[in-house]
This record gives C-alpha cells, structure tokens and sequence, in this order.
C-alpha cells in the first residue's frame, strides 16, 4: 500500500493547480496553515480508488461535485461536498438553494473550463467566486477531510471547519444521503 506524506500545502506548490494555490494564498494566513498537501499516484485520484489504495476510508474522502443549475436563459454553479459514503441531493437540496428548475452534474468539460482545475482533482478551494460552495454537515465535523488539490497528482487533508468556513460556503444538513449498503 503506498503512503501519504502531507506538507503544508503552501510549501508545496508543485502539487496545487494555480487557482488552487491562490485561493489557499487569499485565505487568513492561520486558516490556509492548517491545509496539508501529498502527492499521489494520479491514475489513483477518483474516491474510491484512492481510498483503497491508501487505506483511507469513504466516510474520510470527500467527493467535490461540480453541478449546474438553470432557469430560464440562466446558469448557476454550486461545488458540493459530500462524504464517499453518501450521495448528494442534486434534484432536491442543490437544486432549491440555486433556485433553479433544473439541476445536474455540470459536463466534464464544463467543470474543468470554469474551475482552472483537472477532472478528479477538483477542490473547493479556488473556485470561481460566484460559485456557491455547499459543505453537507458530516463534512464539516471532520477533523481532516481528504479532497482534491486542483490536480490528478495530488491531495488535500483539510480540517472539516475549515472546508465549512470557505468564502463562499455554506454547510447544509442533508445535503447528501447515505449509499444504502448492498
């Protein structure tokens, strides 16, 4: 099994994509100290994957889901965090605070274009500043949350308050359903 070996992520800024880098360097400084970054294999960035090959576990990897919302002629964008066990409310809790009548996964190419950042690596950190950042409430309670780092070669363990204090974010109780078990 390969290990994982945070740095403060700022002393590491070989592995964060730039707006990454600069949304960590316009956060409080004791705020973006406590981000830690560690390279990974980059064929191993989706959750799953990476939680199993480093022995991390679901409910510690939090999935950052780019969705976009319409109505009418209008488009808006929300980055939703979500534990690796659960599934966001994309057509309930997502699509009622965008306030649109329609609510989906934002296409790859999309998420990737707005973001600055590699499909598998996105992160909350960085975003767009109109972006809504939705932090479902288990996220936010976790002492460190494993994320994306903006790319494929990389990952963020970052407190859950922390997540939950971003510019722009806002946590939600249920946001995310449990996966039921099979």
């Amino acid at each position: 099994m390969p290990s994982l070996d945070f740095s403060p992520a700022l002393d590491r800024p070989d592995l964060l994509a730039d707006p990454v880098r600069r949304g960590l360097e316009a956060l409080p400084p004791g705020m973006a100290a406590t981000v830690r970054a560690t390279p990974i294999d980059p064929s191993l960035a989706d959750t799953a994957a990476f939680c199993e090959a480093y022995g991390v576990g679901l409910d510690e990897g939090a999935n950052c889901i780019v969705v976009a919302g319409t109505r009418g002629d209008v488009t808006s964008y929300a980055a939703c965090l979500v534990l690796g066990t659960t599934r966001l409310d994309v057509n309930g809790v997502v699509r009622r605070f965008l306030g649109a009548r329609r609510a989906s996964f934002a296409p790859m190419e999309d998420a990737v274009a707005l973001t600055g950042m590699e499909y598998g690596g996105i992160t909350p950190i960085g975003l767009p500043e109109e972006w809504a950042i939705l932090v479902d409430a288990r996220v936010a309670a976790l002492n460190w949350a494993i994320v994306g780092a903006g790319i494929r070669g990389a990952k963020l363990s970052v407190p859950g308050a922390v997540l939950g204090a971003l510019p722009g974010a806002e946590v939600i109780d249920g946001l995310a359903r449990d996966i039921p078990v099979s």
